[in-house]
């Protein structure tokens, strides 16, 4: 909400002390956001952005926020990492990996955190270490969209198991954790 002249006189027109509180909040909500607290969503009360992961191996998403609009693709792989961008009612718009974005119901997602594999160059091999140091054993090599549960980041590093393999990754390296989050 961009604070504007207007909207003080609104705010500030003598229509009684609700007017008032609810301008005040207004600005005070404004001035928080621009502290770079992170907006909670307006239907669910979480974070927005923020990641999560599809819930079902059939996931329709769609181009608005209801059953009436088309299904422009169907997801069908479970525990995809997406981030959920906006929130309307019980629809949320999701972006995926790759930056494809549209509408799923809320009850298609689920809070449980993966992420997916990107190396810095498409064919880069990426190690995963015994514990959270670059001079630990390497135990695997991921390649580009390889995806897998996250247990823990600290910031840096994340503890990342998958098919056939466990150990810690580069926290840069994953698609599903923000720079510098903490993930518990």
């Amino acid at each position: 909400m961009a604070v504007t002249t207007q909207s003080f006189r609104a705010v500030f027109r003598p229509t009684g002390c609700a007017a008032l509180v609810a301008g005040l909040l207004a600005v005070l909500a404004t001035a928080a956001f621009a502290a770079n607290d992170v907006p909670a969503g307006s239907a669910s009360g979480l974070p927005v952005p923020r990641f999560v992961s599809l819930k079902s191996d059939k996931v329709n998403v769609r181009s608005g926020p209801n059953k009436d609009q088309e299904v422009r693709w169907v997801y069908t792989r479970a525990g995809m990492p997406v981030e959920v961008t906006a929130e309307f009612e019980n629809w949320r718009r999701i972006r995926d990996w790759e930056g494809a974005e549209g509408w799923v119901y809320h009850s298609l997602l689920s809070g449980r955190r993966s992420a997916v594999v990107v190396p810095t160059l498409k064919d880069d091999i990426v190690p995963i270490y015994e514990k959270g140091d670059a001079q630990s054993g390497v135990v695997a090599k991921l390649q580009s969209g390889v995806l897998g549960q996250l247990k823990t980041c600290n910031g840096t590093w994340c503890e990342f198991n998958g098919k056939n393999f466990s150990g810690w990754i580069r926290q840069e390296r994953l698609w599903g954790a923000y720079p510098n989050e903490k993930v518990d």
